[in-house]
């Protein structure tokens, strides 16, 4: 399995792996998200459906209220938060409901991790040291047309 180190900014520090779920889309977490499911429930999104319960998500930046961070609050309080969240670039609401949902976050890696990161790759994410460590579910040692 290839592994993949890149470095970052540490936004929220914590410790998060898990499986990830990539989106190429901003996520509006207030009425995007449903906080007692951990489902995305924004119709118009292409990750319409799918869990974050404890997947690393990996998005451009968070879009909508403010309300969205006490949305990640209520994530982490009903046990449906994800492990980690990685950003393109962050902003405020997505910080501040990372701090109080105690919910890992880095941004600026030296890559694109919207590229580089596949869904169902393993991924660990060390917010204080913004560092992201990227196991490849397919192995681009092999294939010839994976892109990193």
């Amino acid at each position: 399995m290839l592994k993949i180190k890149l470095k970052g900014r540490g936004v929220v520090e914590g410790f998060g792996k898990g499986e990830a779920l990539v989106a190429k889309s901003p996520i509006s977490f207030l009425g995007g998200v449903n906080p007692l499911s951990g489902l995305i429930t924004d119709k118009n999104h292409e990750l319409y459906g799918e869990t974050i319960t404890g997947k690393v998500l990996v998005f451009p930046f968070g879009k909508g209220s403010t309300v969205g961070s006490y949305t990640l609050y209520a994530l982490s309080k009903y046990g449906t938060k994800p492990a980690a969240i990685i950003n393109i670039e962050t902003e405020p609401i997505i910080v501040v409901g990372c701090v109080i949902g105690k919910i890992p976050l880095v941004d600026k890696l030296e890559k694109n991790p919207i590229e580089v990161i596949k869904n169902g790759d393993l991924v660990e994410v060390y917010g204080e040291r913004g560092v992201v460590i990227i196991h490849k579910t397919n192995n681009c040692e092999t294939n010839l047309n994976c892109k990193i």
